[in-house]
């Protein structure tokens, strides 16, 4: 098994990761993982745990993760909006079929203001795309 261990491993938290040297090449031959560094994929920051330094290696698999990791995002954000597109057309299927009409005073409004919002960004940013092609 151990053979099959990444050196690195990426402890993932809401801004970016926890990293950590995995190690076994002990007389134990036991998983050891040591933080090297903490990672905040917004700014890009990357800040060495305690006394430890980066080597280039380090610094090379943490530049490949955050490379990864900002892919990986930007392609579940587009999809959890298709994924809102889907439930927008499921909820104008209950609207129709299903609600009764205290369901449908429980959510119009704040239905009706969220649309409204994001249609007004929508028509903004498609008009400065437009002018700008």
């Amino acid at each position: 098994m151990s053979a099959d261990l990444p050196e690195y491993y990426f402890r993932v938290r809401e801004n970016g990761a926890a990293v950590f040297r995995v190690d076994t090449e002990n007389r134990q031959r036991r998983i050891e993982m040591d933080q090297i560094a903490v990672i905040n994929i917004r700014n890009g920051e990357v800040k060495a745990q305690g006394a430890h330094a980066l080597s280039d290696a380090d610094r090379d698999a943490i530049d490949d993760w955050m490379r990864a990791r900002s892919d990986l995002l930007e392609r579940r954000a587009v999809d959890d909006i298709l994924r809102a597109v889907d439930h927008l057309n499921l909820t104008t299927q209950w609207a129709q079929s299903r609600a009764t009409p205290e369901q449908l005073e429980e959510v119009t409004d704040t239905l009706l203001l969220a649309m409204h919002d994001l249609r007004g960004v929508l028509v903004r940013k498609k008009a400065d795309r437009l002018t700008k092609s």
